[in-house]
């Protein structure tokens, strides 16, 4: 998969000049949603802080903040989506892709372009009426129409193809351009001549699109989101007599759920804690601690990821946050970068369930599963999996020549500490806060947001405000690009669940010989295959509704199969060839990926160990609830 990137100007064949027409209208409406996403993000941590404190110090809830954030939230969405597409951080999966003759590969890049720009073109006209439909409600404490909410969908939509045509005519040289059109208009044009014969298929239908088609577009480097979306509307518009309009407002459904609004705020967090200096603070107090040890850096990488990781909720901004801070010295040290890497990479897949992990608030989101919960059931598991990657790292770094190394004083490790202090408090204050019920799981993220912000200007003295606009804008770019993904794959969820399939996968897992035990089994086995093809999120809002309940009828406790599946996704996302995470680390490690491949199989061979512990022993997931 493609790494998630946030530089729209980047130099690709074909690219016109910055003084042409396509430059300017990239710059103008580009700058304006820029703004817009910023001010959005920016209007939502206000808005959850002040019913945070309204709520529970002055005791006189708002009660329209949650209705107003719900609404400015599919604006946000819908916006950093946009931002995706001029970005190109939609997420991609790119391992056939790269591997092509430069040529072919920009012929591919367009194609992609052009998927998301079909799907723009196919939803415009349902996208208006879903928002005319909803402008016929009216919201119950606002008193407003539901119109000035819905009618984000048109306009983002109208928005992306804006952006998709641009992005063509610029990044792309025009015979490619026109021949990824041209290869898109003749599949959709083959598809509805189609479509009677289609109807006639049956289920067999699910396969064509939800495996076939899914599957193709997801390998030609067409982002996930959109080769979810463009399956499920040619599923429902050629084999079923539902609305596409219905597709719309499960997308909207999905992708505006007021928990997940949870995403960009841990997002814009964990930039506030790179940023003020909180996480490199963390980072030298552990490595005072235990720096003078064999393998000393390497422990640090483990427990800074493990603490930060409870702070930010999203792994690349941990990864971002920790590396700058540590791998000059493990370098100097002698570590290779491809066991840098390795190990980093180990470790995004260690906290996957740390809090407030996004994929917990996901879960959460689409399965009921209480999100306290689930923050309190994904402390233990993580312990247990970083016990498995510091066995190898002792093993590795057993004959590490220390003699250079100065044993940090007593002195010294207790001024670490102290700096370290408030940066350390964080992610206890933001647990402290869900589980005592000051806050709901996405208002928490608001509490940490002024806590940095304060440590930061107070404490750390490091808070430069001209960084927080560009921090703002990647929050909404970032968060954009997810949300789609989330909503997409709740629209072919609902495809699938409508289509019978839930029924049809629910007999056939709980018919599975050997009850719970090989329940468990298949679903880690399946979700580290789809961590690693889908990432995380996807999978989950796929698969979640369908397969919790079947964990429970089994005897399984949710939260229990919930640690389990979040680390099978881990593992998965985190394994080369395919997982993004991987390739995210050696981004961040700055080291190329054929580096970590090697030293990565044991890190992973700990890892799986540890999930299968967890699987085996559900108290290490239940024991504290």
């Amino acid at each position: 998969m493609e790494v998630a990137t946030h530089a729209a100007d980047d130099a690709s064949p074909g690219r016109g000049d910055d003084r042409s027409w396509t430059a300017v209208v990239d710059r103008v409406v580009g700058g304006a949603v820029e703004n817009a996403a910023a001010a959005l993000v920016a209007a939502e941590v206000v808005i959850l802080f002040a019913g945070v404190v309204s709520r529970y110090v002055l005791h006189r809830p708002l009660t329209w903040s949650d209705e107003l954030a719900s609404t400015l939230f599919l604006w946000l969405a819908m916006f950093g989506s946009v931002l995706g597409i001029r970005a190109n951080s939609h997420m991609r999966m790119t391992a056939l892709v790269s591997k092509l003759t430069p040529a072919r590969r920009d012929f591919f890049e367009a194609l992609a372009v052009a998927g998301g720009l079909a799907f723009c073109v196919l939803i415009a006209y349902s996208a208006f009426e879903y928002a005319y439909e909803e402008s016929f409600i009216t919201t119950s404490a606002l008193e407003i129409a539901g119109a000035w909410r819905a009618s984000a969908f048109p306009v983002g939509i109208v928005l992306m193809a804006l952006f998709a045509l641009l992005r063509l005519a610029r990044a792309t040289s025009l015979p490619h351009a026109l021949g990824a059109l041209a290869l898109t208009a003749a599949v959709a044009l083959a598809f509805w001549l189609l479509g009677p014969s289609l109807k006639t298929l049956g289920n067999l239908n699910l396969v064509i699109f939800f495996v076939g088609v899914v599957g193709v577009a997801v390998f030609a480097g067409v982002p996930i989101g959109f080769s979810f979306a463009l399956a499920t509307f040619g599923y429902l518009a050629l084999t079923t007599r539902v609305p596409t309009m219905v597709m719309v407002g499960r997308i909207d459904e999905g992708m505006s759920h007021l928990i997940l609004l949870a995403v960009p705020l841990f997002v814009f967090l964990g930039l506030l804690i790179e940023m003020t200096g909180m996480a490199r603070a963390m980072v030298q107090f552990l490595a005072s601690l235990l720096g003078h040890v064999r393998g000393g850096l390497s422990y640090v990488l483990i427990g800074a990821m493990y603490l930060v990781s409870g702070i930010s909720g999203a792994k690349a901004a941990d990864m971002a946050a920790v590396a700058p801070a540590l791998f000059p010295e493990m370098r100097a040290r002698g570590a290779k970068p491809g066991d840098l890497v390795a190990l980093l990479s180990a470790t995004g897949a260690q906290t996957e369930t740390i809090p407030p992990s996004i994929v917990l608030i996901t879960i959460g989101s689409v399965t009921g599963v209480s999100i306290a919960a689930l923050f309190t059931g994904g402390m233990l598991p993580g312990v247990v999996l970083a016990v498995g990657l510091c066995f190898v790292v002792a093993r590795r770094y057993r004959n590490d020549d220390l003699s250079h190394v100065r044993r940090a004083r007593w002195g010294e490790i207790g001024r670490a500490f102290v700096i370290a202090f408030p940066a350390l408090a964080l992610p206890f204050v933001i647990r402290a806060a869900v589980v005592e019920g000051v806050a709901t799981a996405t208002e928490v993220s608001t509490i940490g947001i002024v806590y940095a912000v304060l440590a930061g200007l107070l404490v750390y003295r490091q808070f430069d405000w001209a960084r927080i606009r560009p921090m703002l804008i990647e929050t909404a770019s970032l968060s954009g690009a997810i949300l789609f993904i989330i909503g997409a794959a709740s629209g072919m969820a609902w495809g699938l669940t409508q289509s019978g399939f839930s029924r049809t996968l629910a007999s056939a897992m709980t018919a599975l010989p050997g009850g719970a035990a090989t329940f468990m089994a298949v679903s880690i086995l399946a979700f580290v295959v789809l961590g690693s093809v889908l990432e995380g999120i996807p999978a989950i809002v796929l698969f979640g509704p369908l397969l919790f309940p079947i964990a429970k009828a089994v005897g399984i406790h949710e939260v229990h199969y919930a640690m389990v599946v979040i680390l099978a996704m881990g593992l998965g996302l985190f394994s080369p060839p395919f997982g993004v995470g991987y390739y995210a680390a050696c981004a961040i490690g700055k080291v190329h990926p054929d580096e970590g491949i090697g030293p990565i199989w044991a890190y992973m061979l700990a890892l799986l160990i540890g999930l299968i512990v967890v699987a085996a022993v559900p108290w290490i997931s239940i024991g504290f609830l």
